[in-house]
């Protein structure tokens, strides 16, 4: 029997939903738009040949996996989704789907990016570059249906720990599924119904990050216009907060895994 997952009491305020219903039917208005507007085609998955930075990602892709795996020693102090966005309580539950962000809505996290410096520098050269994060999913998890936010952005998957039977731990966008594969990359449209499943009994690591889609002018000035409205929302705010006290908790738990090192090393009277 599926399990009913009950909104947080914070999201249940009114007038949060009235902004969230207004903006649904907002963004469906303008989507049609910003598809015409688009300078790369309008399809659920979007051949890699339009987008020449990538190229960079697959050149360095196991550099960014050892810093991914520098990162996940800090395992337990990294959020899961929903306590960075709690709107998204129905796609994470507990600690199933963690993120450890690198860049949030365009700003680098200087902290975070401490453990991945070199990730956060091939990310600076991808062209309008809005969100970047390591997305670590729990094995046997499943991230039900859902779609994004606004065709305006495009997203990036980089396979970095994927499991043995990568068969088994893929996403589905629209009618096309795709396993991940250590050291592949591919974009999307998030606007387009996808999910993800590991049905297997390892983690898997990759680097997600959206970027600006390729539009003609009157495209780029009204998703200019539409993220600049978002950002007064609590859409925007919720998790700029939440950011900064998750940056803070992982240099807490840096500093006491220094502190414990240290301690380790002295000699003994």
């Amino acid at each position: 029997m599926a399990t009913t997952v009950e909104k947080p009491k914070h999201l249940k305020n009114k007038r949060r939903a009235f902004v969230k219903k207004t903006g649904k039917k907002l963004v469906r208005k303008i989507a049609a738009f910003q598809a015409k507007q688009s300078m790369v085609p309008d399809t659920p998955k979007i051949s890699n040949e339009h987008f020449p930075f990538l190229k960079e990602f697959t050149d360095n892709w196991e550099i960014i996996q050892a810093e991914a795996r520098e990162v996940l020693k800090f395992r337990e102090a990294i959020p899961g989704f929903q306590e960075i966005s709690p709107d998204q309580y129905r796609l994470a539950t507990e600690q199933n789907w963690k993120t450890f962000v690198l860049f949030g809505f365009g700003n680098r996290l200087e902290k975070n990016v401490k453990l991945a410096p070199k990730t956060a520098d091939i990310l600076d050269k991808v062209p309008n570059l809005q969100t970047a994060m390591f997305s670590i999913l729990a094995p046997g998890y499943h991230i039900p249906a859902h779609k994004g936010v606004t065709k305006g952005i495009l997203r990036s998957h980089l396979g970095l720990i994927i499991p043995k039977d990568r068969e088994k731990c893929r996403i589905r966008v629209e009618d096309t599924i795709t396993p991940w594969k250590e050291g592949e990359i591919f974009v999307f449209d998030d606007t387009f119904e996808h999910e993800v499943w590991n049905d297997t009994d390892e983690e898997r690591v990759i680097l997600l990050y959206d970027f600006d889609r390729p539009m003609k002018f009157w495209g780029r000035f009204l998703n200019k216009a539409f993220l600049q409205i978002m950002k007064l929302t609590a859409f925007y705010q919720d998790p700029k907060k939440n950011l900064q006290t998750a940056e803070e908790r992982l240099e807490a738990a840096i500093r006491q895994a220094d502190a414990n090192m240290e301690a380790m090393s002295e000699p003994a009277n």
